[in-house]
């Protein structure tokens, strides 16, 4: 599983195009983010990411919680964001 590292500073729009690649490749993609900035970056990819697939017929699943990162030497608390395709309906 591909790990999508965001930051304040990445263009939601460029994480959303590498979410639906990581999609392509694989069932699930993580993204991670640390702060306030980040997580909104991560979150409207996944927005951006899902409105681009439901113009293609198909949907995704966000599940957010949490993870410890160790940076510069020490234990940070970020959000993890797991994406994947939703299942098709019967």
């Amino acid at each position: 599983m591909e790990v999508l590292k965001v930051a304040a500073s990445s263009n939601p729009n460029s994480v959303a195009r590498a979410i639906i690649g990581a999609l392509r490749k694989a069932p699930q993609v993580e993204a991670h983010a640390i702060g306030a900035g980040a997580v909104n970056q991560a979150v409207k990819a996944v927005a951006i990411a899902r409105r681009i697939l439901e113009r293609q017929g198909q949907d995704l699943i966000m599940t957010p919680g949490f993870i410890e990162v160790e940076v510069d030497g020490q234990e940070r608390t970020g959000v993890r964001i797991l994406v994947e395709h939703k299942p098709s309906a019967p």
